[in-house]
């Protein structure tokens, strides 16, 4: 177990550091990503019309308020391809001015967490296998960062259109970065000779 949790330390760092590599040295933390024009009005109106309520928003909405019955909600889906049809369409994760400040201490802190955990997780159950070969441990571990990257971003390029450039690029940079763990927990868990 002390070899795992070593090897789960050096590989949650090894993909700390790479994805901090491909967020700050590299295009792929920006990738798909673009700022939008004319900001300044855009971002009174949603003061304006949304002011202090946190939330993530998706847009256009079925028009039905709080808490709608079943029947409505869909009568209402029933006409949500005329809806997208005339209106643009999307999801806004908002907050209101000061409610985030940007700490950076606690992000990155947050995120060295969670790389941590995955790298944990993936060499816990890389345990409970009887792979002894380095390729073997090796792409087991890069099969469950491919588990991991398709979890949650194909679902969100499929029903929100998150942009393709995106997809793909935080998918590599989830796949490379259990590739990292894998190098590292081949290299630390060496079968024992007998």
């Amino acid at each position: 177990m002390n070899r795992i949790l070593l090897a789960a330390l050096l590989g949650g760092i090894a993909m700390f550091i790479w994805t901090s590599i491909a967020h700050m040295a590299l295009p792929l933390g920006e990738a798909g990503i673009r700022e939008i024009p004319n900001e300044s009005a855009v971002l009174s109106a949603m003061q304006g019309n949304i002011a202090e309520n946190e939330g993530l928003y998706i847009f256009p909405g079925f028009g039905l308020g709080p808490n709608p019955s079943r029947e409505a909600q869909h009568e209402a889906m029933k006409h949500m391809d005329e809806k997208l049809a005339r209106h643009p369409s999307g999801i806004l994760m908002y907050h209101p001015a000061g409610s985030r400040p940007l700490v950076m201490v606690r992000y990155l802190s947050i995120e060295f967490a969670t790389e941590l955990l995955e790298a944990f997780l993936a060499l816990f159950l890389l345990s409970l296998t009887n792979l002894t070969s380095f390729g073997a441990r090796l792409g087991f571990v890069v099969l469950a960062g491919v588990l991991a990257a398709i979890a949650t971003n194909i679902s969100y390029w499929n029903w929100y259109g998150f942009p393709t450039v995106y997809t793909a690029a935080y998918m590599l940079i989830q796949v490379v970065g259990f590739l990292c763990v894998g190098l590292v927990a081949g290299l630390v868990l060496k079968p024992r000779k007998v």
